[in-house]
């Protein structure tokens, strides 16, 4: 960890609204007045989308797997963490979806990747959203660089309806392909992913409130107001929870260190609870 150049991880499963994490973090760091390196996991991949299709075809991984630390960068990522942890500075690139219009129109093709680059320079802190920002392994620990840590993890089932939703709205995949890459990630996503969520410092869990029994025949995403959220502490002397019971309406503690809290009420509870965290982070006073 670094009190001159903090870094904080949002991590989670594809599907899983780390992007809508990000996005609330992004309007943070604007209202505080932040300049932060933003990093998606997505750019560390190892493989692009055709070469993930040739190695699937050969038996390897599955296509567009990328649970597996085995297909991306692990030790690159490592290595931007160290290094702007202790410089401020490092390299990174990114990966084109489909609906990257920019990076589209700069006539990057997507499933690709752009150049390998330096970070912005002068920045306020690193923030990374993606797969692998928590992971400890025989090889790497990325989970020693970061300042804060976030899991975002819905129960398993939302998490596949929020991902089959995506992939077959958003970027042109049949539910029978999107099913399939669940199926092919497994065994990646309890031994690469979910062990992340121990190492984290707060975990927001969606919990919805409609029946997700089957979610490969659930045809809409539960809705906010249809979900609760289990918010989980690892140092719960850090945090002020009579204030946030006060102040966030319909909340209670399930465990001393578990708040549960309405699911419209995320962007209220994240900007409560992660706020002064950023702010002691930027203060040069890390609060673990």
């Amino acid at each position: 960890m670094s009190q001159r150049h903090p870094i904080i991880a949002v991590t989670g499963s594809s599907g899983a609204g780390t992007t809508t994490t990000g996005q609330i973090f992004s309007r943070m760091f604007a209202s505080e007045g932040l300049n932060a390196a933003v990093v998606s996991g997505d750019s560390f991949h190892r493989y692009n989308r055709e070469q993930m299709a040739r190695l699937a075809a050969k038996g390897q991984f599955g296509e567009r797997n990328h649970f597996a630390l085995a297909a991306n960068h692990i030790d690159k990522l490592e290595a931007l963490f160290y290094d702007y942890g202790h410089t401020g500075n490092g390299r990174y690139r990114q990966y084109v979806h489909d609906e990257d219009r920019k990076l589209v129109e700069a006539g990057h093709k997507p499933g690709t990747f752009t150049p390998w680059g330096a970070l912005p320079a002068d920045t306020d802190l690193l923030f990374y959203e993606g797969l692998h920002g928590g992971v400890i392994s025989e090889t790497c620990n990325l989970a020693q660089y970061v300042d804060l840590l976030i899991g975002v993890v819905p129960i398993v089932n939302l998490e596949w309806i929020q991902k089959i939703h995506r992939d077959t709205h958003k970027r042109g995949y049949s539910q029978d392909a999107v099913v399939e890459t669940i199926i092919n990630r497994m065994d990646d996503y309890v031994h690469d992913i979910v062990p992340q969520f121990s190492h984290t410092h707060i975990n927001f869990q969606r919990i919805p409130l409609v029946d997700t029994s089957n979610p490969f025949v659930v045809r809409d995403v539960p809705t906010e107001d249809e979900s609760m959220l289990v918010i989980r502490f690892r140092d719960s002397s850090e945090v002020d929870f009579p204030y946030l019971l006060q102040v966030i309406s319909g909340s209670s503690l399930s465990r001393h260190d578990t708040l549960v809290i309405p699911g419209t009420k995320m962007p209220l509870a994240m900007d409560l609870i992660v706020r002064p965290m950023v702010q002691r982070l930027i203060a040069r006073k890390p609060f673990a």
